[in-house]
Order: structure tokens, then C-alpha cells, then sequence
């Protein structure tokens, strides 16, 4: 059966047990074939293929869901089902998972897919060392072993019911283990592509695995992923057929490319949103006053509607988004108060204030623009923002955790537990905000091994109002995802909503119509 969202969140008091039977049938049928070209917006050219340095589109679908699996899929439909794993379940308090591993799954070179490289996969992530943006959701595994060739075992520091997503994160995708160590280096997988041709940010050249282990999947005979950073040359190379998608539509100019009978608009909204975090261990962060003023002098509304032209809804400076199971729909509204901020400027001690916002669209279409209306809001609340715009390429390297204020980005996560534990839990690698509060750190921990439904939603609305009021990050938008596609491309009913692009997973559930 299939373990529905409901059920993976609430597994009561007993243990729980999901196998998967069979993928849900296209709209219609999948043809294999072709050569599908895909253009992101979001590279890097000092990137890595280690897995465990992911952080664009670029590799997130031009390694992770083409030359990779993880344990488990989020579904189109948002569900979280077995993938690598055949089945799994979860001991009555949730503090123990055995995963079991469907026989005969191969390796790109050959090789079957056994315990021993699912436990290195996961390894590589963990540890004091450890550098992996995966390294706060792995921490509270205690204990990994191999109990027999297709069977691995998760013992965790307490209970977590959102466990089956935690090993869907696009990090712990699993490698083959070469000396007891995880072999990320040969770019050898088992996912429905094989890797040919890597050039870091710029281009990916994959071919369609003849061994791959899903049905109904993985259509197409050849893919290439280029790089176009600029996205009316994305949009000019999808109207001029040089590629078959594009990711991230100008907004702008979205509704002239919807008319064009041989594109269309794939729109979908989620958990995305946009980001705008500040150092909180750096002044003049460091003083929750001087948050508030920031948080106040935005005009979210006006964010919206000129930047995200209408696709969207305003942000509350909370990550949970609407579409997340706990998100607490009573939370006061935060709304541009000019004079509100200016209280708050006070409280600090300040008449006004100065700061610079780093900023690129490659953060996200729009990013620059959003910075420079920031701008004029924050004008009226006597805060002068020098926006300081850089350079696309390297900008996750050489800005994004360097630079004190500057703009950001996040898909979000399907469960509260991950959005937080990445982003927002003390010492957490990808916290990018640096921000440290107790209170939250206690709840999070709490709500994490919480089974009763009542009691975990009061805790994440709490953590909701705290992250609001003292966490260091502006969110002043959720976005929907805007993607194009060539009208001879077909896809399944249903769209995921968790990442763009299908949920990351276009390059595996479309096909050529």
C-alpha cells in the first residue's frame, strides 16, 4: 500500500508498514525516445558532483534526479512513497526505521544495489566534519547499520514520524560504496540516466539507463541541460526550439509567452518562497529591534503585485507556506508600517539606519527588482538600503551565507520539521540567518517526536510566531512555480508542487507526445 502524507505524519502507536505496488498510470501513454534539452536559471560553475554540495537546479536535477535515487519519492500529488526502498517501517515511538531495499536494482557499471551502499550514502553526510547541507537532518541519527544485504536500519537520537521525507532530501541520494566510502566521484548511480558529460554549471549530458528499475518511467533516449542564467534567452531558446523546457518564466512577460501556441505555461504553487535573511550574530542585526524595523519597511503586497505579477501570495515572514500541513493560518498578518518600523528603529536606540543588500537574480527572476523596491519602502521608514548588485555566477558560493543582508530563495520543504531543521535550527549549515533562539530549538526537538496531532500543531504554530518576530529573515513572498514547456511534451495528471520542474522530476516523468 501506499503510506499517505496523513499516515506518515500520524503513525499512532503502532509500527507501520508501506510497500510499493506500482506507479499511477500517465494521462496517457508514455512514448519512449527523443532528445529532451533542458535550460535552468539556477547553476553554478564552482560546483561540485558531491552530493553533498548540491544547492542549485543544476545539480539538483542534472544529478540528483537523473543519475540518482533516493529511499523514497514525494509524489506528484504530495504523497511519500518507496523508491530505492521496497518497503519500510517504523518501531511504536518512531525512533527506530528499517528500510528494505528492492532486489536487483543495478548500478550504472553494473553493480546491485545492497545495504552497505545505502549506509555509505548516508554516511557521507554525517559526522563532526562534516560539511554537507544534509548534516543538521542526518544529526539525529544515532546509529546505521546494515542488518543483511537488503535490509538497513535507522536508529534515531528521538522520534521522528517525518522520517520517510527526511531520506528524500535531494542530498542523501545513494552512491555506491567503494572502500566503505561513498563513490560520488564516478558519478555512478542508479537512476534512469547515466551520466556522459559534467561541466560544472554549464552543461549535463545524460542517456536513458536500459537497466533502470522503474516502469513507466524515464522516457527519453537523451537529455542535455544547459545553463542560461538570463531568462529572456531562456525564453527566446524555448520560442525558437533550441531547448524542449525552461525553468523560471519571466513573469513579465509570462502571458505573451503563454500566447504561443507551442509553448505552454506549467504553473503550480507549493511551499516556494522568497528570502531575505540577515546575519543575526552580525551588527546591526544582532538587536531584534532592528529586524522588526526591517520586517515593517517592506511592502509585501506591492511585492506581489509587481514582481510576482499576481503569482504568488504575500509572505508573513514565517517559511511554513500555506500548502504545509501545520501552517498556522491564524497568524497575524504582517503589513507595511512605515511608522511601525520607525518605533522599532527607536527602541534600538537609532534615528536611522544604513545597510547593503547584496542581491542577483540568480537568487530568483525578479531578485534585483525586489531589492531595489525594498529600497524605496524602506525610504519612508527612514532606513537607507544601498543594494549592492552581484555577480550572477558564484553568487550561492561567494554571497549567499557570506554577506550579512542579502537576497535568498528556498523551494521549502514538505514538512515543517525539514523547512526548519535546514534553515533555522542553531548550527545548522544552511541557518542563513545565524539565528540562535532557545525557546525554538527546545521545540523543535519537541515537536519532532510528537505524535499526537493536536499537540504538534500547537508547537509548530509557536515556532511559526517566533521564527515572525525574532528569527533574522524577511519573507516577504510565496511564489508558484512558473515553468514553460513545448507543446509535443506530455505529462502525467498531476503536477508536483514541491520543487519546479514537476518536483524536480520532469526529466523523469515527461515524455515526447
Amino acid at each position: 500500500m501506499k503510506l499517505s502524507r496523513r499516515t506518515a505524519l500520524q503513525l499512532g502507536g503502532a509500527a507501520v508498514g508501506v510497500s510499493l505496488l506500482g506507479l499511477k498510470p500517465a494521462s496517457a501513454e508514455p512514448k519512449k525516445g527523443g532528445h529532451f534539452r533542458l535550460a535552468l536559471s539556477d547553476a553554478n560553475t564552482s560546483a561540485s558532483m558531491d552530493p553533498a554540495t548540491f544547492v542549485a537546479q543544476f545539480d539538483q536535477i542534472g544529478l540528483r534526479s537523473t543519475v540518482y535515487n533516493t529511499l523514497t519519492e514525494v509524489t506528484a500529488t504530495g504523497e511519500i512513497i518507496p523508491e530505492l526502498a521496497e518497503s519500510y517501517e517504523a518501531s511504536p515511538d518512531a525512533k527506530v526505521w528499517t528500510f528494505r531495499l528492492r532486489k536487483g536494482v543495478q548500478f550504472h557499471n553494473g553493480k546491485e544495489l545492497v545495504a552497505d551502499d545505502v549506509v555509505a550514502s548516508i554516511n557521507h553526510h554525517r559526522g563532526g566534519d562534516s560539511k554537507s547541507g544534509a548534516k543538521a537532518i542526518v544529526d539525529p541519527i544515532v546509529d546505521l547499520r546494515a542488518e543483511d544485504p537488503y535490509t538497513v536500519v535507522f536508529e534515531l537520537d528521538s522520534g521522528n514520524a517525518d522520517f520517510p521525507f527526511v531520506v528524500n532530501d535531494y542530498h542523501l541520494v545513494i552512491m555506491q560504496a567503494k572502500d566503505g566510502k561513498a563513490d560520488w566521484q564516478s558519478g555512478i548511480g542508479t537512476g534512469g540516466y547515466i551520466l556522459k558529460k559534467w561541466e560544472a554549471g554549464v552543461r549535463v549530458e545524460l542517456e536513458r539507463s536500459p537497466t533502470y528499475f522503474k516502469e513507466g518511467r524515464a522516457h527519453f533516449d537523451q537529455i542535455t541541460i544547459i545553463a542560461i542564467a538570463d531568462a529572456a534567452a531562456r525564453q527566446a531558446a524555448l520560442i525558437a526550439g533550441e531547448v524542449d523546457a525552461i525553468n523560471r518564466v519571466d513573469l513579465k512577460t509570462a502571458h505573451l509567452l503563454a500566447r504561443n501556441p507551442g509553448v505552454v505555461l506549467e504553473e503550480t504553487s507549493g511551499t516556494a518562497h522568497f528570502a531575505i535573511p540577515m546575519h543575526c550574530n552580525t551588527a546591526p542585526f544582532n538587536d531584534v529591534n532592528v529586524r522588526l524595523a526591517l520586517k515593517y519597511a517592506i511592502d509585501r503586497q506591492a511585492i506581489v503585485d509587481t514582481i510576482l505579477l499576481g503569482h504568488g501570495t504575500v509572505g508573513n515572514d514565517n517559511p511554513i507556506a500555506p500548502a504545509n500541513r501545520y501552517f498556522d493560518a491564524n497568524l497575524e498578518q504582517r503589513v507595511y508600517d512605515p511608522d511601525r518600523a520607525r518605533f522599532h528603529l527607536k527602541e534600538a536606540g537609532l534615528d536611522t539606519l544604513s545597510v547593503k543588500l547584496s542581491a542577483s537574480d540568480a537568487a530568483f527572476a525578479g531578485a534585483l527588482d525586489t531589492a531595489v523596491l525594498y529600497r524605496e519602502h524602506a525610504a519612508a521608514a527612514g532606513i537607507d538600503i544601498e543594494v549592492v548588485q552581484e555577480p550572477a555566477d558564484g553568487y550561492w558560493s561567494n554571497v549567499w551565507l557570506k554577506k550579512p543582508f542579502a537576497m535568498s530563495t528556498w523551494g521549502g520543504r514538505p514538512t515543517e520539521d525539514g523547512m526548519f531543521s535546514l534553515a533555522y535550527a542553531a548550527g545548522a549549515p544552511w541557518n542563513e540567518s545565524f539565528w540562535d533562539n532557545a525557546r525554538f530549538n527546545e521545540l523543535l526537538l519537541t515537536a519532532r517526536a510528537e505524535l499526537d496531532e493536536a499537540k504538534r500543531r500547537e508547537m509548530y504554530g509557536e515556532m511559526q510566531a517566533l521564527v515572525r518576530d525574532d528569527g533574522g529573515t524577511v519573507i516577504p513572498a510565496y511564489q508558484n512555480f512558473v515553468d514553460a514547456r513545448s507543446a509535443n511534451l506530455a505529462r502525467e495528471d498531476a503536477i508536483g508542487g514541491n520543487w519546479d520542474m514537476d518536483g524536480f522530476m520532469a526529466v523523469e516523468r515527461w515524455w515526447f507526445a
